[in-house]
């Protein structure tokens, strides 16, 4: 129980070495702290100042796993409150040919070191106990089984494959109520129109109500914790509706602060988290989801590591990238004071609107943009939030757009349609 200890909580000092614990967070403070990760910096560990802001990089280095080491550690973990037998989580060879068998057009954990890892590092969502967790296309279910192990009291598998779903229907026969299966895309949630939906596409009030989960209040606890692969094709739109849904409490926003435990792509983490002065990666979404979330960087695994099956001339192939890609287990927490008097669900899309349209030039001034959506009061609501009177748009951290347009909203001079008349972008 010590090991299990020290894999679940990286701040726990153990005599076992987990050359794959890494942990970063990015934060709103005063002073605009960020945390960022060593292993981007030539140095290890980077501080820099720029204006008021500060980068921070934790003594965490991000340093390749010994995966055979961590998964023998971990050998010895049991489900707590179940009477069954620890699940069994398949030889890779019998788990890969399932993978190929179903030409599925996504990322697969099959390897059941690999799956004990990621298990390991979501422990401490595992142990609470109060949210459900939505594992998102688990395939042959090696996941499902190491997050079984690992303590979670309740997983809804959502599988948006048929080809699955009577092996995953066969475990959850076997539990007493810990897993629940249904045949649904968690990734293509609440299409745009009305009517019928014919499974995997579905509704998130459905899927809610027929898992008996309440809406909470924002404040609340996290009601549900979403783990999966985001699928390499859309990854960035995924992101923008994520995003957008967050800023409206819409979709599974609705029912809460729902958090994010997802393998994204390298290139996309970076983006997400870049500053200011990273001017090819900072762009309108890493400023929204900084914004909107705590960021933690949990785990980065070679994508070697995964199985990729293909559809290509009627056969399936097993694909895998060059070693040096990776994917970033990352979780994405809503905060708690998000919303304000100022900022709500019913103007959030406003706020996106303004930053995209921001970004549309961004080596503009701030205070050209300012004139035109409040000519009155622009100049005065730059030298509140203590900007110089030259500042780009490119050049604004997320809390200060944030403030921003909270600081606008307060104005009573401005038009209907002042974030309309310009071009915007998705980039």
């Amino acid at each position: 129980m010590g090991i299990r200890t020290a894999v679940g909580h990286v701040h726990v000092s153990h005599s076992v070495n987990l050359a794959s614990t890494c942990t970063s967070i990015i934060h709103f403070a005063p002073k605009r702290t960020y945390y960022l990760d060593s292993n981007y910096s030539s140095q290890g560990q980077t501080q820099v100042q720029q204006g008021r802001a500060e980068l921070i990089s934790p003594n965490v280095g991000l340093t390749q796993r010994n995966l055979s080491a961590v998964a023998s550690s971990l050998l010895g973990q049991c489900r707590p409150l179940s009477r069954y037998d620890f699940l069994d989580l398949g030889a890779v060879e019998e788990n890969t040919r399932k993978v190929l068998a179903s030409r599925s057009l996504r990322h697969f954990i099959v390897d059941p070191d690999l799956a004990r890892v990621v298990a390991g590092h979501l422990e401490r969502d595992l142990a609470d106990g109060k949210a459900v967790i939505f594992e998102c296309n688990p395939g042959p279910g090696v996941l499902t089984r190491a997050l079984l192990n690992s303590g979670a009291q309740r997983v809804v598998a959502l599988e948006s494959n048929k080809g699955f779903l009577p092996d995953l229907q066969a475990l959850e026969s076997s539990l007493d109520g810990q897993m629940e299966v249904v045949h649904c895309d968690f990734f293509k949630l609440d299409p745009i129109g009305h009517g019928t939906l014919k499974p995997p596409l579905m509704y998130s009030e459905k899927l809610f109500n027929d898992l008996g989960i309440s809406d909470v209040p924002w404040k609340s606890d996290v009601p549900v914790k979403v783990v999966g692969i985001f699928p390499q094709r859309n990854e960035r739109n995924i992101l923008w509706k994520l995003i957008f849904a967050l800023f409206e409490r819409a979709s599974v926003y609705h029912y809460g602060r729902v958090e994010l435990l997802m393998f994204m792509s390298e290139v996309e983490y970076m983006k997400l988290v870049a500053l200011p002065k990273e001017q090819t990666k900072y762009k309108p979404l890493g400023v929204l989801w900084q914004m909107a979330c705590d960021i933690e960087l949990l785990h980065k695994e070679p994508l070697s590591s995964f199985v990729v099956s293909i559809k290509r001339s009627g056969n399936s192939v097993h694909k895998t990238k060059v070693p040096k890609d990776h994917l970033c287990l990352v979780r994405l927490t809503p905060r708690e004071h998000l919303f304000t008097s100022n900022l709500t669900p019913t103007n959030g899309a406003s706020l996106i609107m303004m930053v995209k349209q921001c970004f549309s030039k961004r080596k503009t001034q701030l205070v050209e943009h300012l004139k035109l959506w409040s000519p009155e009061n622009g100049e005065k609501i730059l030298t509140e939030l203590g900007l110089l009177e030259d500042v780009q748009t490119g050049q604004v951290f997320p809390e200060e757009y944030k403030v921003l347009f909270e600081r606008l909203q307060q104005s009573k001079e401005l038009p209907q349609n002042w974030l309309y008349n310009e071009n915007l972008v998705t980039k």
